[in-house]
């Protein structure tokens, strides 16, 4: 069976959490809590893991060459799509699928590193940035960001990426907007992003995703 070392409210995570779901993947959880024991992502057992030391980690048993180890959410997606082609994560058309590429990478690469947990951590703890001072960086690099997605989204004339279905585009969104309500960011400019976030929320593979029904959550 894969197996998903994970942490409840890490949105990379809950990203391969909604992709294992929409595959009907079964998976065992390994909670790694990224605060207790000064953050258990850096222990030693960890670590001979997984050398970034982040999570998500995905452990494939089974893979054909012997145990593979992966690290990084987009890297795992794409894994899956390739070993599990079906249902597919992404479109058949090569425009499509560059498009939806282009605004996931964008959400993990551009609009997540900035304010997740390390992040936050470094302008509290190092820098002695106040939770004033860090909720404006958190809301502004969200705002910056959500607007490109915003637009990127018209793409789509508001299908969902895959048509009449999710996939890896909306496994990246969902968590993105799940932690923009965290922090009480106003997402009321961005039309598109709330409707395809209301599509996809009522259904079962991100029910089963969110981080509060999650074996590890506190």
């Amino acid at each position: 069976m894969l197996t998903l070392h994970s942490y409840w409210r890490s949105s990379a995570a809950y990203r391969v959490r909604i992709a294992l779901n929409l595959k009907g993947l079964a998976y065992r959880q390994v909670p790694v809590h990224l605060v207790k024991d000064g953050g258990q992502q850096r222990s030693a057992e960890y670590r001979a893991l997984n050398p970034q030391c982040l999570v998500p980690l995905l452990v494939d048993p089974d893979s054909g060459a012997g145990e593979v180890r992966i690290a990084q959410s987009l890297a795992i997606l794409e894994y899956l799509d390739e070993v599990f082609p079906v249902p597919a994560l992404l479109p058949v058309e090569p425009a499509d699928r560059a498009q939806v590429r282009s605004l996931a990478l964008h959400i993990a690469c551009d609009i997540h590193p900035l304010n997740n947990l390390r992040v936050l951590q470094y302008l509290s703890a190092e820098l002695g940035v106040d939770d004033q001072a860090k909720n404006a960086w958190y809301r502004h690099w969200v705002s910056t960001g959500l607007a490109a997605v915003e637009q990127g989204l018209a793409h789509f004339d508001g299908r969902l990426s895959l048509g009449h279905r999710p996939g890896y585009l909306e496994a990246c969104l969902i968590p993105q907007v799940y932690n923009a309500h965290r922090f009480d960011c106003d997402l009321s400019g961005y039309p598109r992003v709330l409707e395809m976030t209301a599509r996809c929320e009522a259904l079962d593979a991100f029910t089963q995703a969110v981080p509060e029904v999650q074996p590890d959550a506190t």
